[in-house]
């Protein structure tokens, strides 16, 4: 009986199989009920530690917050240059300017005679919140959920676990009380030092508020509403005004972002209670907007769930862009209301490779190109353009690449005795590493082309940037043929030799130059690229001698002024103002000595005085005129070797639509639309079970039982016909 048993099995085994293959892949990690779905997924790698619009900086956090919070202002998403444009309010308000008497003054005044400007935001009305608790309000019209306990919590892990949800309407002063979060000690905000210098009064809020926290008892949390300041007041339910020293235009970039977004003080009062911090129910983990999106899980290690917000205030699909964007199929959904997708799914993953796999299986929509990937995704021909693969091509693949708004660049420090100071012997050092640095070389080498060789602190995209002879570098190089070529290692040699260190030897030694490079890279891959760096140095025979470091640890150095050279820092564009970029060589935000963001600690006080000239101006002939003259002393002090603009190249898959990169918007989800039957239907294919070799291995195993089958069929029949005689 045992091998009919066997038989049978293996039959049984075959007919599941057939079955099985019916039902879709074996290898969806998602439930197979939402497989036709319109559900968006994407990845994380780190979980975000701040989702608090004060506090949140990080770009894996941005995914999060820019769909949830929504400031004042917002970028267009096709135009080009960005284009502010108003989200919650009317328009893009402009300044009006005021003497130290607070008269009104003619919009051409000159900045100089301007004490404060004044920028009044109109909000449109009917905008509502999210669906949550800290809106519930009793029969009374009080707070449902005040007072709570450690009892209240029983069952309860996040906000939607309350029975009751409320929502309101949008109100001027909860952008007044976030504005006054930038300055709370409770909060320390990453921005405050900035804002304090520009928003009248946030200094000294701090203070009062400061002072006002030692005041109170234990796990009491500070009431903001009874701290009124200067710098922003509210007018009316739906207007509020903010006012800044002196000339301060950048100040709309800003109302862009969400440290200026909404934050409704019951909601901060309702996340102050013990009982909730307890669980870590906090505006840091559940954040609260009027957005498109709201956060319905908050798992860190291992996933993140957006679904759409039901009180959503309507936006619609813009419908104009820039040359190419109709053709391009971007304008397809114009004039639609958003969002398209209702859910998104954030899982956590650690890994490229794990990742990788998982989108070209179709589990994920959207994928960047990690270095071990590239091979299989990009060609790139001869001139170095990039087109996808067959495999990419054959999978209906698009690819998209932009240069994003930021520069990664080598430092050094201007108050080092070596390759510091602005006489000609730390400039020709600076000017000959620049040249010897060989970044048309190092981009192919290690980011696999995915970069523009840098000849200024101002990425393309932005005001101020030039392309061709006009923006070269003439330091660095030459123009030759309709094209910027690197000048020759001996032109850096001859500036070594005019910097005192005559093929690289240093007179006080008699032996090679040598000099620190710190940076925070570690692992294998950093150390091909130290050694490639050490050969950049060998050819002025200048030693170069690799710290490599933690990044706590780097960031100390730097705050110290302990380095040299350091190389593996970066900016990314907080706004689309050049302002943003030439304020990191700006003397008075040196590190060192004023703990601000210029590492280098460069101080020129020609570039110094332009500087504070050209950061009040709106962009204009006079204002480009300007910034040249800033560009040509930075070239030619060196504070930097410029490096280079990174690329970023995304791959899309074919049922994702109205994908165009924007490096200034935090959160492009609410205008994505995506094919969930032709998702299903290419998931179904990719992922087809490969069930031949289980076929096989069966069918082996019922070729080995069959001669014992007949062997005891036989069996069987001979105890019959002898039974019967």
């Amino acid at each position: 009986m045992h091998r009919l048993n066997g038989l049978r099995l293996a039959a049984c085994a075959l007919l599941v199989l057939a079955t099985s293959a019916c039902n879709g892949p074996w290898n969806n990690p998602y439930p197979d009920a939402d497989s036709d779905s319109d559900i968006y997924y994407s990845s994380f790698r780190e979980p975000p530690r701040h989702l608090d619009p004060a506090r949140s900086y990080a770009t894996d956090e941005a995914s999060f917050t820019g769909a949830i919070y929504e400031p004042p202002l917002q970028y267009h998403y096709l135009k080009r240059p960005y284009t502010l444009i108003p989200a919650t309010a009317t328009e893009v308000p402009e300044p009006q300017y005021l003497d130290a008497d607070g008269n009104t003054l003619p919009d051409d005044t000159p900045a100089e005679d301007v004490a404060t400007s004044v920028y009044t935001v109109d909000i449109r009305p009917g905008i509502r919140y999210q669906p949550h608790p800290a809106f519930a309000k009793n029969a009374d019209g009080n707070p449902r959920y005040d007072n709570l306990t450690l009892s209240d919590m029983v069952g309860i892990t996040r906000p939607a676990d309350f029975e009751h949800q409320g929502t309101r309407e949008l109100r001027a002063g909860d952008y007044v009380h976030e504005i006054k979060r930038l300055a709370s000690p409770e909060v320390n905000s990453p921005i405050f030092g900035l804002m304090s210098a520009h928003i009248v009064g946030l200094g000294e809020l701090r203070e009062r508020l400061e002072a006002a926290r030692g005041k109170l008892a234990p796990g009491e949390s500070l009431d903001l509403t009874q701290f009124d300041f200067e710098g922003a007041r509210v007018i009316d339910a739906h207007r509020y005004e903010i006012r800044v020293e002196g000339v301060y235009p950048q100040l709309r970039y800003w109302l862009a972002l969400a440290f200026f977004a909404p934050v409704p003080p019951e909601v901060t009062r309702f996340y102050d209670q013990p009982a909730l911090k307890s669980r870590n129910i906090t505006l840091d983990t559940f954040p609260v907007g009027t957005g498109a999106y709201m956060l319905t899980e908050n798992n860190p290690n291992q996933r993140m769930v957006l679904a759409a917000n039901p009180n959503f205030h309507g936006q619609h699909y813009p419908s104009e862009g820039e040359a190419g964007d109709r053709a391009a199929g971007l304008l397809a959904d114009a004039g639609k209301p958003l969002p398209f997708i209702k859910r998104a799914v954030y899982s956590r993953e650690q890994e490229s490779i794990p990742y990788w796999n998982k989108f070209l299986q179709g589990y994920y929509d959207v994928s960047g190109i990690s270095d071990d990937a590239f091979g299989q995704a990009i060609n790139i021909d001869a001139e170095g353009n990039p087109s996808l693969t067959d495999t990419m091509t054959n999978h209906g693949m698009d690819l998209a690449t932009t240069v994003l708004p930021g520069i990664f660049y080598l430092g050094f420090n201007l108050n080092d005795d070596v390759v510091g100071g602005l006489d000609d012997s730390g400039r020709k050092l600076r000017q000959a590493i620049s040249i010897a640095i060989d970044m048309e070389s190092y981009i192919p080498l290690f980011l696999n082309g995915r970069g523009i060789v840098a000849q200024g602190p101002i990425p393309p995209g932005l005001f101020g940037y030039e392309d061709g002879k006009a923006g070269m570098n003439p330091v660095v190089y030459d123009w030759v043929d309709g094209e910027a070529v690197r000048k020759p290692i001996d032109a850096a040699r001859k500036l070594l030799a005019e910097a005192g260190y005559p093929n690289g030897i240093d007179p006080n030694t008699g032996q090679s130059l040598l000099v620190n490079i710190d940076t925070p890279a570690t692992g294998p891959e950093f150390k091909t690229q130290m050694d490639w760096m050490r050969q950049q140095f060998d050819k002025l025979g200048i030693q170069l001698v690799v710290r490599a470091t933690t990044w706590p640890r780097f960031q100390k150095k730097i705050a110290e002024g302990n380095v040299q050279i350091y190389f593996g820092s970066g900016w990314m564009a907080d706004y689309p103002d050049p302002e943003n970029f030439l304020s990191q060589l700006y003397g008075p935000n040196g590190t060192a000595e004023h703990a601000g963001s210029n590492y280098a600690n460069y101080s020129n006080d020609e570039y110094d005085r332009l500087f504070r000239q050209m950061r009040v101006m709106e962009n204009s002939p006079e204002r480009q005129a300007i910034i040249e003259r800033m560009l040509t002393i930075l070239r030619r002090d060196a504070p930097w070797q410029w490096g280079y603009f990174p690329r970023q190249y995304a791959l899309y898959h074919q049922w994702l639509h109205n994908t165009k990169p924007n490096g200034m918007i935090q959160s492009s989800l609410k205008y994505l639309r995506l094919d969930g039957a032709l998702r299903a239907e290419k998931r179904r294919e990719w992922n087809a079970p490969v069930l031949w070799p289980v076929a096989a291995g069966i069918g082996l195993l019922i070729a080995l039982l069959l001669p014992g089958f007949w062997i005891y069929r036989r069996r069987e029949h001979g105890a019959v016909r002898r039974s019967m005689r």
